[in-house]
């Protein structure tokens, strides 16, 4: 990511994370804060994870991820449809359709579109 120092962020593709004492997951991409030091298994919650859909999900275990993130405290939780190029935020137990990224705290703003296009590459 082009912008990762002016952010003060480190993205990582299927790093495992602890959600709780004894489960862990592993998001397709996280997006974790530099001041944190590097850890081979995330404990603390990153920045924003995302999940990209495969058609081997199931809605139940789909809910039990976010609900995991959730429960960790992660800010950003987003699923990805690879097919459509659609992004859904979870917040408060819902996924809600958005084409815009933004973390104020790390000052992160960009339109979704950009990722969109290169799943699409």
């Amino acid at each position: 990511l082009t912008h990762s120092k002016d952010w003060n962020i480190r993205v990582m593709a299927g790093q495992r994370v602890q959600v709780s004492a004894t489960r862990f997951r592993v998001p397709d991409v996280a997006v974790l804060d530099r001041a944190h030091p590097m850890e081979q298994i995330i404990t603390k919650p990153p920045i924003a994870v995302f999940e990209a859909l495969s058609p081997e999900d199931t809605v139940r275990r789909m809910q039990r991820k976010l609900d995991d993130y959730a429960s960790m405290g992660i800010p950003q939780i987003w699923i990805v449809d690879p097919e459509t190029g659609i992004f859904q935020r979870y917040a408060n137990s819902a996924l809600t359709a958005a084409t815009h990224f933004s973390e104020p705290a790390h000052n992160i703003d960009f339109d979704l579109g950009i990722v969109e296009t290169l799943l699409q590459r």
